[in-house]
């Protein structure tokens, strides 16, 4: 049973507070339990009696969460801010007197009257606003900056138009020793789907034919494209998976994910990224860090975003070199706008440390790299074909779209 649920900002602050049995101010810590998650950069709160289970609370606070990212479009403490009135309703749909009711936004959608605001902000995060449709600048013409982050119900006043994305979506975990040697490279994968139809009988999503799961027999006759786990959304029909490498389900409207995905330890490609760093000490006591970076992607190829985090021990002073020096965290950031394939940068930091010695200049690094690669997936998994049926009327577009980031990108110096 859910007694109350809260919206925080990042610094605490009440967005949405809802007491489903009105008992104002007063709290009892010791009946009470409080579990939370952070989405959005907002910390999703909600308090519960003995005897509740923890699991079921925090997974209604993920569904809430997407939930209210479907219907106003993004996850932020403004956005939240411009739809409290649209954030109550669904609060008032999905629970109950603290019993959970339902949490599907087909259900819902029947109940919900309020219309969602909407801003329209530029974000280089956003996956939308560049071009990862295959375009090769950042001015697409294939779809509007904001095509995936409009709230669900604004595909009833689009006069029939109705669109589906499909986002493959990979986070890389990489460790590279102080040697150069790879200790370890990780890969999470998603297989995400957002519909924007009002009605989808049938969507068939078709896979690599190469496509394998663990060790198993090589399939097809090109590149094997291999994960070592993989789970599926229980609404995905696999009947034609294991001999076709087709998913089937029926989509509802918003945003579901529909396959996850794990490699550990044997990438089919290359690293993207190789850093060559030399550390010394010059005559006047100065530490120099001189850093070589290399990428290896194709040269059409280049990362969206690029930052590269230097470690450090001491307290210093301003560098020479452009970058900016974060002294609480001892860090040197070095921001790269543009990184194109297949070339290589280099920078020099000189350092003003007290009491600079040989333990010291030891205890430099690690150096971590975090980015974001447009139409790129290190497995190698492809989208061959996205089908709908039956064949919707009127005009539809379907978008099939690549992002992998970095989740730790680290290397030993």
């Amino acid at each position: 049973m859910i007694s109350q649920v809260f919206i925080l900002s990042s610094k605490g602050d009440h967005l949405i507070y809802k007491d489903y049995f009105r008992r104002r101010n007063h709290y009892n810590h010791k009946d009470l339990y409080f579990l939370h998650i952070r989405q959005g950069g907002l910390y999703w709160v909600a308090t519960t009696t003995v005897g509740s289970s923890p699991f079921a609370i925090i997974e209604f606070l993920n569904r809430l969460a997407a939930l209210v990212k479907d219907y106003c479009g993004s996850l932020s403490e403004k956005s939240v801010q411009m739809n409290f009135a649209l954030i109550y309703e669904l609060l008032d749909e999905i629970v109950d007197y603290g019993y959970i009711q339902t949490m599907s936004s087909d259900v819902l959608k029947n109940f919900i009257q309020t219309e969602a605001v909407t801003s329209r902000p530029f974000s280089l995060f956003d996956l939308s606003n560049v071009g990862l449709f295959g375009a090769e600048t950042q001015q697409s013409k294939v779809a509007p900056s904001s095509a995936a982050t409009r709230p669900i119900q604004s595909s009833r006043e689009q006069g029939g138009k109705s669109e589906i994305f499909v986002d493959v979506i990979e986070r890389m975990t990489v460790v590279i020793g102080s040697n150069g040697v790879l200790m370890k490279a990780d890969v999470e994968g998603e297989i995400r789907v957002k519909c924007y139809m009002p009605s989808c009988s049938e969507m068939r999503i078709g896979l690599n034919e190469e496509f394998s799961i663990g060790k198993s027999q090589l399939r097809g006759y090109g590149a094997a494209v291999r994960v070592d786990e993989c789970s599926f959304h229980q609404a995905v029909r696999l009947d034609e998976f294991d001999s076709h490498r087709i998913l089937r389900l029926c989509p509802s409207q918003g945003e579901q994910t529909v396959m996850q995905y794990q490699l550990s330890d044997d990438l089919p490609s290359a690293l993207p990224f190789r850093l060559f760093p030399t550390i010394e000490r010059d005559n006047g006591g100065r530490l120099l860090m001189y850093m070589k970076l290399r990428c290896d992607l194709p040269p059409k190829r280049s990362p969206l975003t690029f930052v590269c985090l230097i470690s450090l021990s001491q307290e210093l002073s301003s560098p020479d070199q452009s970058a900016e020096l974060k002294p609480q965290s001892r860090a040197v950031v070095w921001q790269i706008a543009r990184f194109a394939g297949g070339t290589q940068l280099s920078a020099l930091f000189k350092l003003e440390v007290p009491s600079l010695s040989s333990a010291s200049m030891l205890e430099v690094g690690p150096v971590g790299l975090s980015f974001e690669l447009p139409k790129i997936t290190a497995t190698g998994l492809q989208i061959r074909f996205l089908r709908l049926s039956p064949v919707q009327p009127g005009p539809s577009q379907r978008w099939v779209r690549y992002v992998t980031h970095s989740d730790s990108y680290t290397i030993r110096i």
